[in-house]
């Protein structure tokens, strides 16, 4: 098994429908990504929090995959590129519902100035 493979653990279902820590804090995000070891749900590098970059630098792990409807693609840090994964467990992506960015209801109206 190569080191990427045991970097994914396809039975792990996702922490949540947003992004853990934003979550707990009150933020918002632009896009979600899902760590492909542990689960966890973080916002993306264009985030005012990039949390799911966060999670990498502080657990190791290093394959993410797309949390978003519609897209199935995977990201390996440390390589810095794309990668191949296998189908992890569902859900697969956010609630259709919810806003992009989102939650609607901690967007604010200048959303795009936040953006890193």
């Amino acid at each position: 098994m190569s080191e990427r493979e045991q970097s994914i653990d396809p039975t792990v279902p996702p922490s949540g429908a947003g992004c853990l820590e934003c979550g707990e804090t009150g933020g918002w995000w632009l896009h979600l990504r899902r760590c492909a070891r542990c689960g966890h749900v973080g916002c993306c590098d264009s985030s005012p929090s990039g949390h799911a970059t966060a999670h990498f630098e502080s657990t190791g792990h290093p394959v993410i995959q797309s949390f978003e409807p519609g897209e199935d693609w995977f990201w390996d840090y440390t390589a810095g590129d794309y990668a191949d994964g296998p189908v992890l467990a569902p859900p697969h992506a956010h609630p259709l519902d919810q806003t992009v960015p989102g939650p609607a209801d901690r967007v604010p109206a200048d959303w795009q100035s936040h953006l890193r």
